[in-house]
């Protein structure tokens, strides 16, 4: 079957209190609809929280066939199995990221609200180049508020995958999806929805599917 135009990209909260229950809540997410990849995505963290949290979550995602990137950290997300890493504008860059995890990984650069970054990004050898903050988010500190029209221009003119991020909802969601994302880049979104993930999961797919 062929898949929306627009998917799912999971991301961690930035903080699990009970890893074991949260892997809970982590699977019963992916089996709530399609996923295409999971971030991991703790802060503050030090290398044994990362490495703990990869290897309790990543098989969970892994075994639905779900990717996993790591985020910020090459080196981890090689040495731990995970199929890739996110690299922010302050971390290692894409060609570095590409040199310590291989030409198989996956991998995406937060280029902010700046076409001549993701176009950089993309020559670099990115796999995805992610545009945000788009709303308001608790998530982390955000000092960029694209407009969603960079998405309908990235699209027109690049090949290079695009993803939404920054406090996206199911709410805001179809505005994004319209504006032509391939992927929404979702944390509170899902973990803190009202209804619980499940009906996050199930409420972001079926406006990929259907629409608003």
């Amino acid at each position: 079957m062929t898949p929306p135009a627009c998917q799912l990209y999971l991301i961690t909260p930035p903080r699990i209190a009970d890893l074991d229950a949260f892997a809970g809540r982590l699977a019963r997410a992916l089996e709530a609809g399609p996923v295409a990849a999971l971030q991991i995505r703790i802060k503050p963290a030090d290398d044994a929280e990362i490495e703990a949290a990869v290897r309790r979550l990543a098989p969970i995602a892994q075994d639905r066939g779900v990717a996993v990137l790591l985020n910020d950290r090459p080196d981890l997300a090689a040495a731990s199995g995970c199929d890739g890493v996110h690299v922010g504008q302050d971390d290692a860059s894409v060609a570095s990221a590409r040199r310590i995890m291989g030409k198989g990984a996956m991998i995406g650069a937060t280029c902010h609200d700046s076409r001549h970054l993701a176009m950089e990004a993309a020559e670099a050898g990115a796999d995805y180049v992610a545009f945000g903050a788009f709303f308001p988010t608790a998530t982390k500190a955000t000092s960029h508020r694209p407009d969603p029209e960079i998405l309908t221009i990235w699209q027109e003119v690049m090949e290079v995958p695009s993803v939404a991020i920054g406090g996206i909802t199911v709410d805001n969601a179809g505005l994004l999806v319209e504006a032509g994302a391939d992927f929404l880049a979702v944390s509170g979104g899902v973990w803190a929805h009202p209804s619980g993930e499940v009906e996050a999961v199930r409420s972001f797919n079926a406006i990929f599917t259907n629409g608003r």
